[in-house]
């Protein structure tokens, strides 16, 4: 499977604990201008209905800025391997492979380190702790053919 053209990253546990620093801040990044964007998208709804077309165009111009930036720090993260789940809470999945399986290695804006993983179909809901499954062994850092 590819992301945006690219062989998928296999992540091996701290690996992908290494990149926290730097998929922090990124995520981060991407929390803070998808809550602008809400907000700005708010004020035009509200300027639409005052018929203040300047305003209109002046937020317009505004969320374009923001939707750029936004896809940059998208495409950081996919550079890097890591597939963003949910913009507004900083949600993250680093892909791995356990026991011969592709899974993911779980973490959200906030957490200390990746403690957590889950099935590619299981989502958040269905995190699971890496105790015990992730061992040097049993994680692979290739690309998937």
């Amino acid at each position: 499977m590819t992301v945006a053209g690219r062989k998928r990253k296999l992540f091996e546990l701290e690996e992908a604990r290494s990149t926290l620093p730097l998929v922090s801040r990124i995520v981060s990044d991407i929390v803070e201008i998808t809550a602008t964007m809400g907000e700005v998208y708010l004020e035009v709804r509200q300027a639409a209905e005052l018929l203040d077309r300047d305003r209109i165009e002046e937020l317009r111009s505004r969320l374009i800025e923001l939707a750029d930036a936004h896809l940059d720090l998208f495409e950081e993260l996919a550079s890097l391997g890591v597939e963003m789940k949910d913009p507004e809470i900083g949600l993250v999945d680093f892909p791995a492979r356990l026991d011969g399986r592709i899974v993911y290695l779980c973490w959200k804006l906030g957490e200390e380190t990746i403690d957590h993983w889950h099935e590619l179909t299981t989502g958040f809901s269905g995190r699971e702790s890496v105790e015990g499954h992730f061992e040097p062994d049993t994680v692979s850092s290739s690309k998937e053919s």
